[in-house]
């Protein structure tokens, strides 16, 4: 038992040190949450697709994609690209007074909703820096008997950390009653997009 504990306690404590860093993705997140929109589908994406990754991480898949850095390019690109797209929309969101509700018309279908969660997820190159390669090395230098226990540990951080963006953000819904509030979210969300996709072409450029 006390030889189990160590491994996913490991995995929980690096799969929340790196997923909780405000990204595109988080931000996503937290915007739906306020909006209450198909939150429980967008947690469940986010949390599976980690798991999927960080599984594959610790099964070897990270040291071929290590091998592939033209993938990693391709990626790069891809992810400045849509990043930018959702970055100019969120500025564009923020100028038009009529897109500050909260609840009713115009929303995001739930199709749309989690196409976006899987750009904002495998678009994003580090995505699988964090948890397919980092993770991954973690996760290997486990014994392979207790490999399974770093996998728990780290995909339940995951879930943890998802459900709580996507819930807890209705603890702000007092907040985000004024059109101000999510004016200021919007500019925030835009101007991390646009950084973000300048950051990854510069570096796929590079």
């Amino acid at each position: 038992m006390t030889n189990g504990i160590s491994p996913f306690l490991t995995g929980f404590a690096l799969s929340a040190a790196l997923i909780m860093a405000i990204g595109a993705q988080n931000l996503f997140v937290l915007r739906q949450g306020l909006k209450r929109e198909h939150v429980g589908a967008i947690v469940l994406f986010c949390g599976g697709a980690d798991a999927l990754l960080i599984a594959a991480g610790v099964g070897g898949v990270g040291a071929v994609l290590a091998a592939i850095p033209q993938l990693t390019k391709a990626l790069a690109f891809a992810g400045a690209a849509f990043l930018g797209w959702y970055g100019v929309k969120a500025l564009r969101r923020m100028a038009a007074p009529d897109a500050m509700v909260v609840a009713g018309g115009g929303g995001l279908t739930l199709g749309r909703a989690i196409a976006a969660t899987a750009g904002f997820t495998f678009l994003n190159p580090h995505v699988y820096l964090d948890t397919v390669l980092l993770m991954g090395a973690a996760g290997s230098a486990q014994p392979a008997d207790l490999r399974p226990l770093f996998v728990a540990g780290a995909v339940t951080a995951s879930f943890a950390w998802f459900a709580a963006l996507g819930y807890g953000a209705r603890l702000l819904a007092p907040l985000f009653a004024r059109p101000a509030a999510w004016r200021v979210l919007d500019a925030l969300v835009g101007a991390t997009m646009l950084a973000l996709a300048g950051s990854l072409a510069l570096r796929a450029i590079l």
